[in-house]
């Protein structure tokens, strides 16, 4: 069994709403150095029975996981 890990998160450019909120936030409580924020999403699960579980996992990403034209995705398979 494959402990599978996806990190999805936008594209350089693309507008990011979440990490825009939080970076002010983040200033408004005294962290005046933060900038640049980014949020993302973190997808966990245990992958059985799959051969290459990266290449199954990337078939996610393609077809669910992410919005591949605006997100990219990072795969860590253990």
């Amino acid at each position: 069994m494959a402990k599978v890990k996806v990190h999805v998160f936008l594209k350089p450019g693309v507008l990011d709403v979440q990490g825009k909120a939080v970076e002010g936030a983040l200033q408004g409580l005294g962290w005046a150095g933060v900038s640049n924020a980014r949020v993302g999403k973190l997808i966990e699960f245990d992958l059985d029975g799959a051969e290459d579980p990266a290449a199954e996992a990337k078939k996610m990403c393609e077809t669910l996981l992410a919005n591949t034209v605006i997100e990219s995705y990072r795969i860590e398979v253990d």
